[in-house]
């Protein structure tokens, strides 16, 4: 119960449902923030009992991956790191040391059981869905997931579920921060953890001249359009990174698109074949596209797309979905 409108109303529907619930919120060492406090307040509202986990320490190896990648050329998504390595992992083993057989959050997704098989599928409403999120989860876990809010028709409905339930969150804005960069300032935590992702350099072309300096190529991330700070005819994006020369390489939107990727460390929710056919996602607000996913030794795979795609990041999730459902994923190499 992170003090949200999502988890607030995912407590809610499972008491509704005649479910013994507890709630767990877990804090990064300040437990009497806003947040804490509101998850007490719903926690009362709703007659359940709260615990408090304070894993400041949990995060140190989340924070320290962060700003690695970053130096590395990267663009991390510690969303999915936390959702795995923090919240699952800790909620797991409280509910073990309370005899809890379910764990449950407010992602807005879906569980189901199919053929035998206990999987992840998209939210009923596609345009909130955070499923893509959730593909690192190890697969024995699946069975003990709920996720009550991923049945409801999108944010709206969590909304009104939560006047209904007269919980005092029900118009709280939604958190657009990571969670461990407070003011969204990655760049001061990068200057503190790797400075080297701040080191400057020029800008190039995909023929190697050079267009103009920048002030750290942790700064750009591939496909980015905005922000890049050289005037040029027609919109041109980042393609490349590289560093090892703080050199960031700009290009046409055609540059910036690929047909291929490979991806490592790869997370399957179900037997698949060393071949098969999907829709692979590139990044949480991409909707996915077709591809023939070839299963490669170490735990890696290569996705070849029916058409080239925006902007395939270094850093970001591949996560590969048969329609509505997740079959798994990896991270972009």
């Amino acid at each position: 119960m992170s003090g949200g409108v999502d988890s607030s109303v995912a407590a809610a529907l499972l008491r509704e449902d005649g479910r013994d619930v507890t709630g767990v919120f877990l804090h990064l060492g300040t437990a009497g923030s806003a947040d804490g406090a509101d998850a007490r307040r719903v926690a009362r509202k709703l007659g359940i009992d709260l615990h408090v986990v304070n894993v400041a320490g949990d995060f140190e190896p989340i924070i320290r991956c962060f700003a690695d990648e970053y130096a590395r050329g990267r663009t991390p998504n510690p969303c999915i790191w936390c959702n795995t390595r923090v919240k699952l992992a800790r909620l797991t083993r409280l509910a073990d040391r309370l005899g809890i057989g379910r764990v449950a959050t407010g992602h807005h997704a879906r569980v189901a059981k199919v053929e035998g098989e206990w999987t992840i599928f998209r939210a009923r409403d596609a345009a909130k869905d955070q499923s893509y999120a959730l593909f690192a989860i190890e697969r024995e876990h699946l069975p003990r997931i709920i996720l009550p809010v991923g049945e409801l028709a999108g944010k709206d409905a969590v909304r009104e579920r939560a006047r209904e339930f007269g919980l005092a969150v029900h118009d709280k804005p939604d958190s657009q921060e990571i969670c461990f960069v407070p003011g969204g300032d990655y760049a001061a935590l990068l200057a503190e953890r790797a400075p080297r992702a701040l080191t400057p350099g020029d800008i190039v072309d995909t023929d190697g001249n050079v267009l103009g300096r920048h002030e750290g190529y942790a700064r750009f991330t591939v496909g980015q359009r905005r922000g890049l700070g050289v005037a040029a005819g027609e919109p041109r994006y980042v393609t490349r990174i590289d560093p090892a020369t703080a050199t960031v390489t700009i290009g046409t939107r055609e540059q910036a698109s690929s047909a291929r990727l490979t991806a490592a460390d790869a997370h399957w929710h179900a037997d698949l074949p060393s071949e098969f056919q999907a829709t692979v996602q590139v990044r949480y607000n991409h909707r996915g596209e077709r591809a023939q996913v070839r299963q490669l030794d170490g735990r890696r795979f290569e996705a070849t797309f029916e058409r080239p795609v925006h902007a395939i990041t270094p850093g970001q999730a591949a996560v590969v979905y048969d329609g509505e459902r997740l079959l798994g994923g990896g991270w972009i190499e």
